[in-house]
C-alpha cells in the first residue's frame, strides 16, 4: 500500500493508539501532514481511558503544534469521517490497544507482529524498528519533501529514538539508514530525552529492580516492570549490568497489546540482539546491537502458544533454553575434527568485490550497513570487501582473495548476482557522516576452485569465534555447514545452509 493509494478519500482520520508514545504520534502527524498538504480534510485523534500527561510527549506536541485531539470511547462519528478513510498509526484496527470506532474503509501502517489480517489496505512490516521509519519511506517514495520546518523530521526521529531505546536497539538497516538522514533539531531531541522520566516512573524502575530473578548457573536476570514507558526498561536492563554476576537480562511490562522486552549482554558470548530474536520467536519480534537489544511480544499470540504459564516463567525457560543448546568454538584454538567431514569446493559463481581503497584513503574508518548489521572497519592498502549471492558483506585480505578467486572483466550487477536481498549494503565514510552504496565501486570474480575446503552439516546450535574477527561470533544452526580451509585448519566458520547449498559442491 503507498499513501498515494488512498487518495481517492476526501476525509481521513488518523488514530493514534489509546495512550500513545512518541513513535504514534509522529507516525500520525506526518501521514497528517502530507494528506493536509493534499488538500484533505484530515484530522489526528486518540483515545483510552487516559489523556496525554508525559511531559516529553506534552513538549512534543505544544512545540510543533501537532493537532492531536483526544475523543472519548462511544462518541459519534459524523458521517462524512465515518465514510470517509481511517488509518491506525503504530496499530492496527481492532487490536486491543486501540480503541474501536465504526468505520466504512480502514487502512493499517504498523511494525507490529501481524493480528489483524483481514484489511485490505495496510502496510505492516513486523521487522522495523519504529513504525516512524515506515512512515518516514512511504513519504519518501510518494515524493514528499522532508523537512523539519514543521518538526516532521524531529518528530519522526523521536519516534525510532523512543522505540529503539534511545537508537540503542535498532535491528534492522533501514532504522539506521533514518537515523542517518532524517533532518532533525538535536537540541530540542536533548531536551525531550531529559524531560522523559517522572518520578512515578523512577518508582516503577526501583520496585522492579527488588523483584529481579537470578539465574545462578548462567547469569542472567528476568524482571518484569510495571506498564511504563520502553525507555525505562532500558534504564532497569542498563542498570542490572551493573551487578556483577548479571552476565544478561531481559526486562519486561505489559505494553498495549503485548509485552514490551529489554535485552541486554555484557559478555561477547551472547548477542543480544540474538537472544532478543529468540525469545520472541514465533509470537513477536526482536532485534538490535551486539549489547543493547528490545523486542515485542504479541499477547495473543502468547496466549496463543503458552497460556498455561506467565510471561516471566516463560521468559525464564526461554534464556535457560537459550544456554544450553549452544556450543562455544574459540577457531584459534580448536582442533577441528576433519575426519568427519567431507570435502568441498565454491562453484564458479560470479560474485562481487570491491578494494577498499579505490573508495576511501587509506585511515579512513568506515561503516558496512548490511542486512546482517553494521561492521565497522578502516580502509587498509589489503582490504577486500566481499558481496555474496545474498548480498551479505565480509571482510577478505587482498592475499587470500588472489589465491581464492579470478576478476572478470564483467560489470557488477547486483540485481544479477544477488540472488535474494531486500537491501543493498551501504558504506558510510565515519568521518564525513556521508553515505554511498558500495555496489558503485564493486567489480565481478569468480572462485578460482584451487582453495578447497572441509564441512559438515550441523546437528547442534553453535557460535564459532573465528580467527579473524576474536570479539563477535557466527551462529550457526542446524542444517548449516561447520566449514575450515583445507590449507588453514583454524580458519573455521559458518556456512548457512541454503548459501552452502548454492555455492558449494562436493569433491
Amino acid at each position: 500500500m503507498r499513501l498515494a493509494d488512498l487518495l481517492p478519500f476526501k476525509y481521513i482520520t488518523i488514530q493514534c493508539h489509546d495512550n500513545p508514545d512518541a513513535d504514534t504520534i509522529a507516525s500520525g502527524y506526518a501521514i497528517y501532514m502530507y494528506y493536509k498538504s493534499k488538500d484533505k480534510n484530515v484530522r489526528l485523534i486518540y483515545s483510552g481511558p487516559n489523556e496525554i500527561t508525559k511531559a516529553n510527549l506534552r513538549l512534543l506536541i505544544e512545540t510543533f503544534k501537532i493537532p492531536l485531539e483526544y475523543v472519548e470511547k462511544g462518541t459519534p462519528i459524523e458521517d462524512d469521517w465515518k465514510k470517509g478513510l481511517w488509518i491506525t498509526a503504530d496499530c492496527q484496527y481492532g487490536a486491543g490497544n486501540v480503541t474501536h470506532f465504526d468505520a466504512d474503509n480502514v487502512a493499517i501502517i504498523d511494525h507490529h507482529q501481524i493480528e489483524i489480517d483481514d484489511m485490505p489496505l495496510n502496510t505492516i512490516i513486523p521487522g522495523m524498528g519504529s513504525c516512524s521509519t515506515i512512515v518516514y519511506g512511504m513519504l519518501k517514495e510518494a515524493g514528499f519533501e522532508i523537512t523539519d520546518d514543521a518538526g516532521i523530521g524531529t518528530a519522526l526521529y523521536y519516534g525510532l529514538y523512543t522505540d529503539t531505546n534511545q537508537l540503542s536497539e535498532l535491528s534492522n538497516p533501514v532504522d539506521r539508514d533514518m537515523a542517518d538522514e532524517v533532518p532533525h533539531d538535536a537540541a530540542l531531541i536533548n531536551t525531550l530525552k531529559n524531560t522523559n522520566i517522572s518520578l512515578n516512573e523512577l518508582e516503577i524502575a526501583g520496585v522492579a529492580m527488588l523483584r529481579y530473578s537470578f539465574n545462578e548457573d548462567y547469569g542472567f536476570a528476568v524482571v518484569k516492570s510495571q506498564p511504563c514507558d520502553p525507555n525505562i526498561l532500558g534504564l532497569i536492563s542498563d542498570f542490572l549490568l551493573q551487578v556483577d554476576r548479571i552476565k544478561t537480562c531481559v526486562v519486561f511490562c505489559q505494553n498495549g497489546d503485548g509485552y514490551k522486552l529489554s535485552v541486554r549482554s555484557c559478555v561477547k558470548e551472547v548477542n543480544a540482539s540474538e537472544l532478543a530474536a529468540f525469545l520472541t520467536e514465533g509470537i513477536g519480534s526482536g532485534g538490535g546491537h551486539y549489547e543493547k537489544a528490545g523486542g515485542f511480544i504479541s499477547e495473543k499470540l502468547f496466549r496463543d502458544n503458552f497460556d498455561a504459564i506467565s510471561p516471566e516463567i516463560y521468559l525464564s525457560n526461554r534464556m535457560q533454553k537459550y544456554y544450553e543448546m549452544f556450543e562455544v568454538i574459540y577457531a584459534a584454538d580448536y582442533d577441528i575434527d576433519i575426519e568427519i567431514m567431507e570435502t568441498y569446493v565454491k562453484k564458479k559463481l560470479p560474485i562481487g568485490y570491491v578494494k577498499a581503497k579505490d573508495m576511501l584513503p587509506i585511515g579512513t574508518p568506515i561503516t558496512v550497513r548490511s542486512l546482517e548489521g553494521d561492521m565497522d572497519l578502516t580502509v587498509e592498502k589489503d582490504l577486500i570487501i566481499m558481496i555474496g549471492v545474498k548480498g551479505e558483506v565480509y571482510p577478505n585480505k587482498l592475499e587470500k582473495f588472489k589465491k581464492s578467486n579470478q576478476p572478470l572483466e564483467e560489470a557488477y550487477d547486483y540485481d544479477k548476482f544477488v540472488l535474494e536481498s531486500s537491501y543493498i549494503p551501504t558504506i558510510k565514510n565515519r568521518l564525513t557522516g556521508q553515505n554511498e552504496l558500495i555496489t558503485r565501486y564493486a567489480s565481478v570474480c569468480v572462485p578460482k576452485g584451487e582453495v578447497k575446503i572441509f564441512a559438515c552439516p550441523l546437528d547442534r546450535y553453535v557460535k564459532v569465534f573465528t580467527a579473524w574477527d576474536k570479539e563477535k561470533y557466527m551462529l550457526g544452526k542446524p542444517g548449516d555447514y561447520l566449514a575450515v580451509r583445507c590449507d588453514d585448519l583454524h580458519d573455521i566458520y559458518v556456512i548457512e545452509k541454503k548459501i552452502f547449498g548454492m555455492t558449494y559442491e562436493e569433491v
